[in-house]
């Protein structure tokens, strides 16, 4: 079953964008991670949300995390609370919510689907009749 990792951080000041810059140049290598991205939530804030295939493969992967966490170590700021660095949290998937349909999308689908092709004529058109001037 799908599953997700969500880990809150707090970014000493002036740290912001080499934090950026260090998960961009992240490849990440970990068995069963479907992708991830990096927020930034607020002044000095951020969260890392990584899907994975399992909850087994991020309990799997925890070394590798730490070392990427290693990496970036100087940068942070406690995040309070008694957390310290990071606020990890992560579970398998129990709801997956999809978007809407367009309602325009959806009437454009139901007018297609409908539509018949018409069949040429081959009776002409009446000429046009000129316009008189007055």
């Amino acid at each position: 079953m799908t599953a997700f990792n969500v880990v809150r951080f707090k970014v000493k000041a002036g740290n912001e964008q080499k934090f950026i810059d260090v998960h961009r140049s992240i490849k990440p290598t970990f068995k069963g991670f479907l992708g991830g991205s990096l927020i930034k939530t607020g002044d000095q804030t951020f969260c890392m949300v990584g899907e994975w295939r399992s909850f087994k493969a991020i309990a799997a992967a925890r070394p590798q995390m730490i070392g990427v966490l290693d990496s970036v170590r100087d940068l942070l700021d406690d995040v309070g609370g008694g957390l310290g660095v990071t606020d990890p949290v992560s579970g398998e998937v129990v709801v997956k919510l999809r978007a809407a349909a367009k309602p325009k999308a959806k009437a454009k689908a139901k007018a297609k689907a409908k539509a018949k092709p018409k069949a040429k004529s081959k009776a002409k058109k009446p000429a046009k009749k000129a316009a008189k001037k007055k």
